[in-house]
Formats: C-alpha cells, structure tokens, sequence
C-alpha cells in the first residue's frame, strides 16, 4: 500500500531503465527532471515492455520503493517518445495501476456547495 502522505504524482514518460534502485531513480528526479525526490510526491516509472512499475517516495526520514509487475498485459504508458513528466491525479494513478488509461471520461466533481 502507498503511504498516504502526498501532494503530487508524476510520471516519467517513456522507459525508464528499472534496474535502478532508489538512489538512481532520485538522481533521475532531480537531475533530469529538475524536481524535489525530497517533496510530497510519488514519482512513478515504467519499464520498456510496460509490464513494470516503480514508484519512488520519501517518508520523513527515508525512501519507500514500490514495485509492481504485471503477470500478463501492459500499462497503458502514456506518451512513450516523450522525456519529460506528465503531472497526473492519485485517481489517475489509480486508473493507471488497474489497467485503465489515465484519459478516463468520469463525471467531474462538483464544486458549487449550495441549495436552491
């Protein structure tokens, strides 16, 4: 289960070599990626065949690396050309991880909070 403590997830779109452990992933964030692997955030990483993921978190005093392979099908990866990261929801995550694209069409939350 993830730690429940983050503001943002990110997505390292395209392959990412997943031999890497926790500091080469870090070193990835911060140098490729120009972000904090410090922050409240999940950094999520895919493998070429899309059957694996890592994702990479920092909990007050060290880091937590989940693993997650697939024993059949892919992740629908988005944007596999790309080096970049795309900032998504932990509910596109979520839709990510259960085999689903993260560009499902759900009914949006409500905002306005009044009564007629």
């Amino acid at each position: 289960m993830i730690h429940p403590y983050y503001e943002r997830v990110y997505l390292a779109c395209g392959p990412t070599d997943l031999r890497k452990s926790i500091d080469g992933l870090a070193i990835i964030v911060k140098e490729a990626f120009e972000l904090d692997p410090f922050s409240p955030a999940l950094f999520v990483f895919c493998n070429r065949n899309r059957d694996k993921i890592k994702i990479l978190q920092w909990d007050n005093n060290g880091f937590w690396l989940y693993y997650k392979r697939l024993e059949t099908g892919k992740f629908f990866w988005p944007d596999q050309s790309s080096k970049q990261t795309k900032d998504i929801s932990p509910r596109q995550l979520r839709w990510l991880l259960d085999g689903l694209t993260i560009q499902q069409s759900a009914h949006r939350e409500v905002k306005a909070r009044t009564i007629l």
